[in-house]
Formats: structure tokens, C-alpha cells, sequence
């Protein structure tokens, strides 16, 4: 029913590392925050207000970067007709532990702001001008089903012609983000559907 959907790309960062397509591009030393700030200066990505953003934030920023650098795939499509879905595990605690610590001296609204996990979809639909429907799940685990299942009723509905689909999630100095570009463009990788998304998903970590 969905065969005719594709995954035209896919970026996964985990263990200070950065593999875009299967493949290791980047590799650091450090973690957590500083890892992201790197990766981000490796990219030459001209964008400040990165550095106003969380830790969630800017990890799902990182690899939306990653995922749409060089291709020009946005720009043949209508802002209203992209999509993003996101979901991620430990949703904003992160930033709600970090903004509860303030709250005893001088709560801090510039922490305030991210105590929501959908505002990392935010900051991805202001930098590339999305306006379609977004959505962010909280789950265990990164759930392939129910990921996909959404995302190719989404398009087959007629509500979006290409989604970003992800997977990020961080706590403390631990990080990981999976994400995919999901369009009716023919791909070399494969079908998007549950056993390929998996697949993608897990190759990573055997790395």
C-alpha cells in the first residue's frame, strides 16, 4: 500500500560519532554538549541562535543539518506540503532538570522556553521554512512501527508530500539522533516501511 514511499536519506549521531547513509563522516573525542557544539562548527553551519537552543535542540538541529546539506530537496516543495515526526525518549528533561535548579535563585526563562520537546521541531521549521504538520512522540525505545505507520498515512492522506522523520534524545551527557528524509523520489536505500527503517536504524549499532 506505502511501497511507493522512499527513504531518500538517513543521518544517525551516536557515540561521538556521525554517519550520514551507513557510512562514519565525523568522529570526536568529547560528549554531550561539546560534541554537538563541534560537529556544529564542523559543518560551517552559519545559524547563531544554535548556541540559544538546548541540548535536545540542538542535537535535532545538528542532524536535520546533516540530513538536508547539499541536496536542495526542499525547495521543490511547498512549505505546507513538509512534514516533520520526531520522537524521542526522555522528551525535555534534560532542560526541566536544568531550568528546576534555577528556579530556587532566579528562574531562567531562556531555559524556560525548551521545557517542551517539540520545540526542537520548532527550531528545525523556522531554519527551512516548514509549515506542515509536525508531530513529536515520547516512547521507550525509537519505534519503527509506529513511526512509520504514521508517517505513510500522513503522506498518503494527502496531508504532506515529503516528511523528515527522527528519532533524537538526550540526558546529561548522553546523545542520540536518527533521522530520514521519507518521499515519493525512488531511492537506492529502500522502501519505507518497518522491517527497512529498522534495519537502517540498527546498522549503526553495530558500528
Amino acid at each position: 500500500m506505502h511501497s511507493h514511499l522512499y527513504i531518500s536519506r538517513y543521518v544517525h549521531i551516536r557515540h561521538q560519532s556521525l554517519y550520514l547513509n551507513g557510512l562514519e563522516c565525523y568522529r570526536s573525542d568529547v560528549a554531550g554538549s561539546d560534541f554537538m557544539t563541534e560537529i556544529y562548527k564542523h559543518l560551517g553551519t552559519d545559524y547563531p541562535k544554535f548556541y540559544k537552543m538546548d541540548h535536545l535542540s540542538r542535537l535535532a538541529f545538528i542532524a536535520s543539518e546533516l540530513l538536508l546539506r547539499d541536496t536542495g530537496t526542499l525547495s521543490h516543495y511547498q512549505p505546507q506540503d513538509m512534514s516533520i515526526v520526531v520522537s524521542t525518549r526522555h522528551s525535555s528533561m534534560d532542560t526541566d532538570l536544568r531550568y528546576w535548579n534555577t528556579v530556587a535563585t532566579a528562574a531562567s526563562p531562556s531555559l524556560f522556553v525548551y521545557t517542551l520537546p517539540n520545540v526542537m521541531i520548532g527550531e528545525i521549521c523556522i531554519r527551512n521554512g516548514i509549515k506542515g504538520e509536525n508531530t513529536c512522540f515520547v516512547s521507550d525505545t525509537f519505534d519503527a512501527a509506529v513511526q512509520t505507520g504514521y508517517i505513510n498515512g500522513l503522506i498518503a492522506g494527502g496531508n504532506a508530500e515529503l516528511c523528515i522523520s527522527g528519532w533524537a534524545d538526550h540526558l546529561a551527557e548522553t546523545s542520540e539522533a536518527f533521522f530520514m528524509l521519507v518521499e515519493k523520489k525512488p531511492s537506492s536505500l529502500g522502501w519505507h516501511d518497518i522491517q527497512t527503517v529498522q534495519k537502517l536504524y540498527d546498522s549503526t549499532w553495530k558500528n
